[in-house]
């Protein structure tokens, strides 16, 4: 479920970089998102890693907000040290965005199991 789970965290990273670039007339061409994507992709390594060196599952809600919150903070960081911008508008959107859709897939998908499993014992 690993896998799993970074391959759609992944995507969210790519969906944001994506929304963004279009939405400020960037155009989303490969080099392009590749510019803007690695230093959240980086940021997304290293909670993975902090994940998995908890010997977490990476599907809990606290996981997405760990993995959330090193995806913006590295990538923040690695914008700043290569010359990109970091507004606080775009810091806290960044923060919502990835929040959301990291925290919120996880949630949608612990009351599935909890669903599930009620469903099951009745």
């Amino acid at each position: 479920m690993r896998r799993i789970s970074t391959v759609i965290d992944l995507v969210i990273v790519v969906l944001f970089v994506s929304i963004g670039r279009s939405v400020h007339d960037h155009g989303v061409s490969l080099a392009g998102l590749t510019s803007t994507a690695w230093p959240f992709v980086a940021g997304l390594i290293i909670g993975w890693l902090i994940v998995m060196i908890r010997r977490r599952s990476g599907v809990a809600p606290l996981d997405g907000l760990i993995v959330s919150l090193a995806t913006v903070s590295v990538g923040m960081i690695l914008r700043v040290i290569s010359g990109q911008g970091t507004a606080a508008a775009f810091i806290l959107v960044a923060l919502a965005f990835l929040g959301a859709m990291m925290i919120g897939w996880r949630v949608v998908l612990a009351g599935f199991r909890r669903s599930r499993s009620a469903g099951g014992a009745a």
